[in-house]
């Protein structure tokens, strides 16, 4: 396998992509994050005193994907055409769970900035909820599914 992240000299480069076919891509992302019973309870009755957790979250999380390749170093800018975010707590147990859904029609995929959105997204959680939760935890961020480009569908085997 080449590695193509690397030039000549063995430094890291961005890809050349002018001569990829621009198709329609979309990758779906998840991250989550345990708290305390009454932080969940506080985020779901909008009972944070810096606001509306969830909604600022979901902002945060569209603003980084947009913004994903001026935090990782090696990404392309895209001219994205869809972000979404969702949020659920888990049935039994004080979790979150982010999952964000990104598309473009380009000649790369959007795996980095579905990634970068539930975290960004969670890490906004953090922040909102530090003053009565700080033992929350981020954890389990990957991707779920993706779709488009060369290497065709890939979804997440979730056993």
């Amino acid at each position: 396998m080449e590695f193509t992240h690397f030039n000549e000299e063995g430094r890291g480069k961005m890809v050349d992509v002018t001569l990829k076919k621009e198709t329609s891509r979309e990758a779906v992302a998840r991250a989550s994050i345990s708290m305390k019973e009454e932080t969940a309870r506080k985020i779901k009755e909008r009972d944070i005193s810096k606001g509306d957790v969830l909604a600022v979250a979901q902002v945060a999380g569209i603003l980084a994907a947009k913004e994903t390749p001026r935090l990782i170093p090696m990404c392309h800018p895209l001219p994205l055409s869809h972000v979404d975010l969702s949020f659920s707590f888990h049935e039994t147990k004080p979790v979150l769970n982010i999952e964000a859904r990104v598309k473009v029609k380009a000649s790369t995929g959007v795996e980095m900035e579905a990634l970068t959105a539930v975290t960004v997204a969670a890490l906004t959680v953090y922040d909102m909820c530090k003053a009565v939760d700080k033992e929350m935890t981020i954890k389990e961020v990957f991707l779920v599914e993706k779709r488009g480009g060369k290497s065709g569908h890939y979804k997440r085997n979730e056993e």
